[in-house]
């Protein structure tokens, strides 16, 4: 079988040298050149195999302690046609209710919510609403605030989107967080789409509760199989990327699960992961080089 070896680096400190790709390609045994998709950044290896996870699993021990990235997968349906992704520490750098928290001073007590429950140590959506109950008289006017001066996009992100879409992909950005950022960011990057749970209002502040059913772990599964049908699409030609237990259930039914420096059970669950580099990792992994990627 026809397999693709990919090796992506954070572009901010390149490590794919020629010495890494010489010895990955003796562990392979390949007899094709490496196709550079970005120099000392990026770069693909063809071999031929039986088991793309027994392939990977020698390529982690060769490059333990190095800062590379890999994911081995069958040459075969790379590109994927339909992107649904997290938002908060996956599009964003923040968990966007902590943020909100630190305007009360809450942030640490909240932040220890958020990542036992992205953990999967507790249920989400009672987390959910304990978190949000927290923030009750907050007034609204600070999520703007909190948006512009506490929010950044990952990097990557909008080349992400961007060339997905000007390949013909459509990109959904689903998020356990709340509307009133995810407008915001879905315009920003590009997004064709974004859903999120309600923060509810009470006279100019919030009330404390959240609108309810509250987007979770099935509701992110079930708007991935629902764009699946819409687009008339095979689940094979998805990608799904995420960093919290959340998310498992979307990386699980998607052609492509990414974990993007998540936590532990999601790296474990999800087909390929992604500790080191940003999100452009996701178009290397795809088989575009940085040649391709739309100007942002």
């Amino acid at each position: 079988m026809s397999l693709i070896a990919t090796f992506v680096s954070n572009p901010l400190r390149p490590a794919v040298d020629d010495a890494l790709l010489a010895g990955a390609r003796d562990i392979l045994a390949a007899t094709s050149s490496p196709v550079i998709l970005n120099p000392g950044i990026a770069a693909d290896i063809a071999f031929d195999g039986a088991d793309a996870q027994e392939a990977e699993t020698r390529l982690r021990a060769f490059l333990d302690g190095k800062p590379v990235d890999v994911f081995v997968q069958s040459n075969e349906g790379r590109r994927k046609r339909l992107l649904i992704a997290d938002m908060d520490s996956t599009m964003i750098g923040q968990e966007c209710i902590d943020e909100l928290a630190a305007e009360l001073g809450l942030k640490n007590h909240i932040a220890a919510i958020t990542e036992r429950a992205m953990r999967g140590e507790i249920e989400f959506e009672p987390a959910l609403r304990e978190r949000v109950g927290l923030l009750k008289g907050l007034p609204v006017e600070a999520i703007g605030k909190v948006l512009a001066t506490r929010i950044s996009l990952m990097p990557g992100a909008k080349e992400l989107v961007r060339t997905m879409k000007a390949n013909g992909a459509y990109c959904a950005l689903v998020s356990g967080g709340f509307t009133h950022f995810t407008s915001e960011i879905a315009r920003q990057i590009g997004f064709d789409e974004d859903q999120a749970n309600t923060l509810l209002e009470d006279a100019g502040a919030l009330s404390g509760l959240v609108g309810e059913p509250i987007l979770g772990r099935e509701a992110k599964r079930q708007r991935l199989e629902k764009l699946v049908a819409e687009k008339g699409l095979n689940f094979s030609e998805t990608l799904a990327v995420g960093d919290g237990a959340n998310d498992l259930a979307m990386i699980g039914r998607a052609g492509l699960g990414v974990a993007y420096h998540a936590k532990p059970a999601v790296a474990e669950a999800a087909d390929a992961r992604v500790n080191h580099g940003d999100l452009t990792t996701l178009l290397y992994f795809q088989g575009y080089a940085a040649s391709e990627f739309a100007q942002v």
